[in-house]
């Protein structure tokens, strides 16, 4: 697969993928934009990301002063993306050390909800004993989690390694609430994106882009402005036993189930490339709002989800399933800013192809004095490889 440089990113914008205009509502009948609403042309996607550097370069201040002031244009917003460094490759940094691939191996999967805490959530991942840690909602250089490299810091001086991928470049300082929290500071570089921690060795690391609609760019209720669109970020486990990839995603939550199920499409064709046949293990935040809440309707979570979404009939036809690697319980939870609708939602998921999942476990999202770091709780699962 050829190196994507920055000269090259206007050439990114050349694979169309039409997104559906279906009326997009959530659970509670809000109505959001679709992603071509207001924009010109079809929906276009970058090629997969696979130039890895030592350190993201932070976007000029001069682009991102830009953006802002163009930011109610949308033919804008592709612009901006093909001028920042940061959408053409991924931060990789090997473990020192690498561990071998255990028979047994843990995955846990979080939300991170910025990361704002990674000492909590380093003790939360030491805990469970995870071997493999996919992470969305991760902030590098946001004044919000204290324009720190939030994933350096959840690492530490251990001997694991991280990719680190953007999925969006903030122009604000958060959301509405983040903007009074920390009116009058600034982000430092403003990334947002996924991650993997792991010391295991990795190869193969890519960015798999699932959509680039720009439905952020102009923000939400005058705030969160961004540049760039949701990603998964996947990598394949060097040493197993047999081919392993491990992929940490992350679906839009302003959308509808057409939509998701489109994200899925585009990261089940990514793979279908990378890892045709392969082991492989997703999880993240799939914001499966359609899915039914209440406690007497929770086996359908597992049985027949796709009644109610249906990137889990795509994800099925692919190989992966998802019955014995979750629990039918809810993982949302009221997080350290923000409290949300009862009854709470099943949105998190790990699904398996090519192992055999055991022990799937819901672990809340708390510190040592039962504070939530999170709004989301984590997931484990369990993988034996298949023979």
């Amino acid at each position: 697969m050829r190196t994507i440089n920055p000269k090259e990113a206007k050439k990114f914008l050349t694979d169309p993928k039409i997104f559906s205009r279906r009326a997009a509502r959530d659970p509670v009948g809000t109505r959001y934009p679709q992603p071509n609403e207001n924009i010109e042309g079809a929906c276009t996607l970058r090629p997969l990301v696979d130039r890895s550097v030592e350190r993201l370069p932070c976007p000029e201040a001069a682009l991102l002063e830009e953006a802002r002031r163009t930011a109610h244009a949308p033919s804008a917003h592709r612009d901006c993306m093909s001028r920042i460094e940061a959408f053409g490759c991924l931060e990789w940094h090997p473990p020192r050390d690498p561990l071998p691939c255990p028979e047994r191996l843990r995955i846990a999967v979080l939300n991170a909800e910025r990361l704002t805490r990674p000492a909590e959530v380093r003790r939360l991942l030491d805990n469970v004993g995870a071997q493999v840690l996919l992470l969305s909602e991760v902030d590098v250089g946001m004044a919000r989690s204290g324009n720190v490299h939030t994933i350096r810091e959840l690492v530490g001086p251990g001997r694991e390694g991280f990719l680190f991928g953007v999925e969006f470049v903030e122009l604000d300082l958060g959301d509405a609430q983040e903007m009074r929290r920390h009116a009058g500071e600034r982000n430092v570089c403003g990334l947002h994106g996924n991650a993997v921690v792991s010391a295991l060795a990795l190869e193969r690391p890519h960015v798999i882009p699932l959509e680039e609609s720009g439905r952020w760019f102009n923000g939400v209720e005058g705030a969160q402005r961004r540049i760039g669109g949701r990603i998964a970020l996947a990598a394949r486990v060097a040493d197993a036993p047999r081919p392993l990839w491990a992929v940490s995603l992350h679906l839009e939550s302003k959308t509808d189930p057409a939509d998701r199920q489109m994200q899925v499409r585009n990261l089940l064709r990514a793979l279908d490339r990378l890892a045709p046949d392969e082991a492989c293990v997703i999880g993240g935040d799939f914001n499966t709002k359609a899915l039914p809440r209440g406690e007497d309707e929770r086996h359908a979570l597992l049985e027949a989800p796709e009644r109610h979404e249906p990137l889990f009939a795509d994800l099925r036809e692919a190989g992966f399933s998802w019955a014995q690697a979750n629990r039918a319980a809810p993982t949302q939870r009221d997080g350290p800013w923000k409290n949300h609708p009862r009854p709470f939602g099943k949105l998190d998921w790990l699904f398996v192809r090519g192992a055999t999942a055991e022990n799937p476990q819901v672990v809340p999202s708390l510190d040592g004095e039962g504070r939530p770091i999170s709004d989301h709780e984590m997931l484990t699962v369990d993988l034996v490889l298949d023979e």
